[in-house]
């Protein structure tokens, strides 16, 4: 082989781990974080852990990103190791899916249904339609799609570019000699796993041997060692990954290994034990790019129906390399932030959930503390405000972990739906933060209160009642539209917030009056003004998460176009509401009507 051929090779190669990764890419993004949810709820029953790790590994590509993913899983306290198992099995099954494709480039044939089944044939077709997809337009979907044919039309190009390269090399006897070599198990054992762990992709050097198989120079006694090596060099990213994490994560990590150490060992036993007596008649034949798939495939379902019986037995040995210890003992607390986990950065759709179920109990806990400062407002309580406080100081933990991640997490290459997610999440917990704080700040006025013995008169406390009601309806519509995506209850917030608006005006106009006729102090208007303050800011905060939620499903929507066209009478049923709302927390006498 001369340069131009080394280069064509290396070109090739590039263009292969490239293609891969692209398609790998796209897959990921189009389905969301949903097959990775999957993973986290199915894993209960053995069987169905294996499915399901085996389903998603074959949609995504990866065994090595399953496999990370679940360590991430284990380690964030989502799964158990037990569970983890399965998946890691399943995912060694999924990845032979890759091999299988590849091998549709050994097909030969002069038939044209045939003809057309070789990836030089139809790999030029995808490329056409995934440019097109990808070029033409807006629909994010429809982007990933593209991206997903054209990596899967650069991969296979890669391929054609590989094969064609080797093929010369069939002709020369050194390298025909370097191979036979492969034909010691322990060589060719070492030389796969190498390979793999090198390039962290069993199902990218599985296709490097399929392309270097074109050459013809390949025996069924030279692969095998070679796969099952491959088979165990995968594992290298899930140790890696391990590095860092909890005791679980390692043990989930040494468990993918015992597997494949264990399921290579008993294969090469079998096949060689049984080669010395029967002598199998194919050791010696040629073995091209359908018959690595087909090794690889029966390896790896081999392996996990021997060992799916012992899930147990691998679990222990998984504590035996890697006992407890009390210190993995940890408080809810700390557990409860482990589902941000740094390797679910590499799935972004299935991060942002992460995220999003600590934003959604952050949001029930800012509502708790609402609610449990406007209570003692009625029946002071010092032990319900050091409790509003302790929730405040949570919420801020919260606030800083959740938004932290994100952060990282905006660093990746995000689809537009995933950093539309993204930013809605960062903008919702800054305000439901804010909302626990003025939540601190009543209990504040409220403390001071009973510091100086101050009471509001009995017309002040029905006002400010019916005040803290509307409040409270504002916070449950927000809350409830946040936790399930309720587009209708998050339109029906802005009125309620306008009507809010007019209350802390009149509640301070009808105090003003009191003071002019001797009937309140200015201590207890300063205090009154500070609490309908906090009301009213609440209500705000309410406002901005709800028209982030209108925004998720309204992309073109104009914040400010939308409130001034509201505000400016132009949407009758905007109106209907106000005036509903108004009726229901009316003051009394004197009360102006909303405009």
């Amino acid at each position: 082989m001369d340069i131009f051929g080394i280069l064509a090779l290396v070109g090739g190669l590039a263009l292969f781990l490239y293609g891969m990764s692209v398609m790998g890419g796209g897959l990921e993004k189009i389905s969301g974080g949903r097959l990775e949810m999957l993973l986290e709820r199915l894993t209960a029953n053995p069987f169905k852990a294996v499915l399901l790790g085996a389903g998603v590994t074959a949609v995504i590509q990866s065994s090595s990103a399953t496999t990370v993913m679940v360590v991430g899983f284990v380690n964030s306290g989502i799964m158990k190791l037990s569970q983890a198992i399965g998946i890691i099995m399943g995912a060694n099954i999924g990845t032979t899916v890759t091999s299988w494709i590849l091998s549709l480039a050994g097909i030969e044939g002069d038939v044209i249904w045939i003809r057309l089944l070789k990836p030089s044939s139809f790999s030029p077709i995808l490329a056409l339609i995934g440019i097109i997809m990808y070029m033409s337009g807006a629909n994010t979907r429809k982007k990933d799609v593209g991206e997903i044919l054209l990596g899967f039309a650069v991969l296979m190009f890669g391929m054609e570019a590989m094969s064609n390269a080797v093929k010369p090399l069939a002709d020369v006897p050194e390298f025909t000699n370097i191979l036979i070599m492969f034909q010691n198990p322990l060589l060719g054992i070492l030389v796969g796993a190498i390979l793999t762990a090198v390039i962290q992709s069993s199902s990218a050097s599985v296709g490097i041997l399929q392309a270097l198989s074109i050459t013809g120079a390949f025996t069924y006694a030279s692969i095998i060692p070679i796969i099952m090596g491959q088979n165990i060099g995968t594992c290298v990213t899930a140790m890696l990954s391990s590095i860092g994490a909890n005791k679980s994560a390692k043990r989930t990590a040494f468990v993918h290994l015992y597997f494949n150490l264990i399921g290579a060992s008993v294969f090469m036993v079998l096949y060689f034990g049984l080669n010395a007596v029967v002598h199998f008649g194919f050791s010696d034949q040629m073995a091209g790019p359908a018959d690595i798939a087909i090794i690889h495939s029966i390896f790896n379902i081999f392996t996990t129906i021997i060992l799916l019986p012992f899930i147990h037995g691998l679990e222990k040995l998984a504590y035996l390399t890697i006992p407890a210890s009390p210190e993995e003992k940890q408080s809810v607390e700390d557990m409860e932030f482990q589902i941000l986990d740094d390797r679910f950065l590499q799935t972004p759709g299935f991060a942002i959930e992460q995220c999003r179920s600590l934003a959604n109990r952050m949001a029930e806990l800012s509502k708790e503390c609402f609610f449990k400062a406007m209570g003692i407002l009625d029946a002071f309580s010092e032990e319900t405000a050091a409790e509003v406080i302790a929730l405040e100081n949570r919420i801020d933990v919260y606030e800083d972990k959740i938004s932290v991640y994100l952060t990282k997490l905006s660093s990746q290459n995000l689809a537009f739906q995933d950093s539309q997610n993204l930013s809605t999440l960062l903008h919702c917990i800054m305000d439901l933060e804010r909302i626990s704080d003025h939540a601190v700040n009543v209990v504040e006025s409220a403390q001071e209160m009973q510091k100086r013995k101050l009471s509001f008169s009995k017309k002040a406390i029905e006002e400010m009642h019916i005040y803290g009601k509307a409040v409270e309806e504002i916070l449950n519509r927000t809350i409830h539209a946040f936790l399930y995506g309720d587009e209708q209850q998050a339109l029906a917030v802005e009125p309620l917030e306008e009507v809010i608006d007019e209350l802390n005006k009149d509640i301070k106009k009808r105090h003003i009056k009191r003071l002019r006729k001797g009937k309140c102090t200015i201590e207890l208007g300063l205090v009154l003004s500070d609490i309908a303050t906090n009301y009213e800011r609440v209500a705000d905060h309410c406002s901005n998460i709800a028209l982030c939620l209108i925004q998720v499903q309204d992309t073109e929507l104009e914040v400010h176009s939308y409130i001034n066209h509201l505000r400016d009478g132009a949407d009758m049923t905007f109106e209907r509401q106000v005036e509903l709302l108004e009726e229901k927390y009316s003051l009394g006498k004197n009360k102006k009507t909303v405009k």
